[in-house]
This record gives C-alpha cells, structure tokens and sequence, in this order.
C-alpha cells in the first residue's frame, strides 16, 4: 500500500472519540508484583489508588487546557468503580464544597466508598452515561465483577444508570473467563452503538482489555507504523483521540 495516500471523508459522516483507560487501580498494582493477584477476592471492583487520582488530576487539566473538556458532549463510562471514579475525576465539574447543594448537581458525593476525596460537581460538564459493553474482559477476576447498580446510583448521583438492565452482576461469571475474541467482538457493537448517538464528540472511560482486543480490528489498511500506534497496550489514565467513519454504501 502507497503509506502517502490521503483519505477524505465528508465531516458529517465522523464522530471523534476520546477513549480513556480507568487510573492505576488497587489490582494493577498487586498484579505488577504478582499477577494472580488478580484472583484475589480483596480486589472486587478494584478503586483507584492515590496515583490514580494524581493521574486523574493531571488528565483532567490537559483535557481543559488542550479544549477537549468543552467540546466533549457526551462521556460514557463502564459501571465499575475505577472507571466511575475516573470518569467524574477528569471531565466532571471539579471538587466541591457538598454544603448548600443538592445531589443532582453531584457526580459523586465526598468520600464515596472511602475515597477520602471531596464530592464532585455535575454543573459545567457534558451528561455520564453508564454502558456495559464497555465493561473489562468478564469473568474469573473479582476485580472485573461490579457491584449492584443501586449500590454505584447514591454514590454518582449525576451519572445515568438507565442504560443498564439488571441491578445485579449477571454478566461476569466465577468460573468462565472471556474469550480475548469475544471482547473484541462486544467492543466492536460498543463502537457500531456508540455511532447511532447524535453526539459528534465522544468520551469513553474503559479498561485495557477492552480496549486492545478492540484496537485489533483496525489498522490493516495502513502503514505498518499506524496499526502499531492503534494496537498498543493503553497506560493507566493514558487519552487517546480517534475519528470513527462511516464507510457504508447507503446515501
């Protein structure tokens, strides 16, 4: 393939996504020193490290410095507690006072589930939207089995669960792990979904696993170098920008 070849679409047949990988969580760090750590029932649904949170701190001042924040119209998140804490971190309206202010107007109430962090404010940032095909390769790893939904709704009170149909887990499973093709296929009707949104700008806050079983589907169309930079693994909290297409034959 000639690598120089430029490709043109119409705008209107595009969408920009802001794809997010969830903070340093609890479970990355034991499974750094041991990866059967992740077998550990002490890590369900795993929360963010205090590294996290400095990595949140630091990804939400370049999404408001580089614009992204303000034309974001729309932020969906996996519903578990990593990618929620995430999510409300960089691109909710900041850390507030709860005093004198209703929960509809929090993302997240002060010290949800002993975070020791202040409540976060939904005012000045784009509606949350919980999706499960979002979600972590399912199954075998506690850390990967979310809590019930009502559990997460007085804890992110700014954040629309109205996607998700069961209040209970019954998705992960404790003795059948994901296939890695499996996840790729669901992140692939994620993207298929994520494209009948009206929104134009799109930010989605999510796990590695996801992530790589999905950026495999791409870039054989490219230069060698191009399916290397889509394909490779995600940091902690590490943003990067795509433009998704339409390429279908209908007018």
């Amino acid at each position: 393939m000639d690598a120089n070849v430029t490709v043109l679409y119409p705008l209107h047949r595009s969408k920009i996504i802001h794809l997010v990988r969830h903070a340093q969580g609890f479970s990355n760090v034991a499974a750094e020193k041991e990866h059967s750590a992740y077998m550990l029932e002490e890590f369900f649904d795993t929360k963010i490290t205090p590294l996290g949170w400095q990595q949140v701190d630091n990804l939400r001042k370049h999404v408001h410095s580089s614009g992204i924040a303000k034309r974001v119209e729309l932020v969906i998140v996996s519903p578990l507690l990593r990618t929620l804490q995430t999510a409300v971190g960089v691109f909710g309206g900041g850390y507030i006072n709860e005093k004198n202010i209703s929960d509809q107007d929090l993302l997240m109430v002060k010290n949800a589930l002993d975070s020791n962090q202040a409540a976060i404010s939904s005012l000045d940032c784009p509606p949350f939207l919980a999706v499960e095909l979002c979600r972590e390769r399912l199954g075998v790893h506690p850390c990967d089995r979310r809590r019930n939904i009502n559990e997460y709704k007085p804890l992110f009170p700014g954040i629309d669960f109205s996607q998700i149909e069961s209040d209970s887990d019954i998705l992960w499973k404790p003795d059948i792990r994901e296939k890695n093709e499996d996840v790729g296929l669901r992140g692939m009707e994620f993207l298929n979904w994520l494209w009948t949104r009206k929104e134009k700008e799109i930010a989605v806050v999510t796990h590695s696993g996801l992530l790589l079983n999905t950026m495999k589907a791409f870039g054989n169309d490219c230069h060698p170098s191009v399916k290397i930079e889509i394909c490779k693994p995600f940091n902690n909290c590490e943003l990067r920008s795509v433009v998704i297409i339409d390429r279908g034959m209908h007018a």
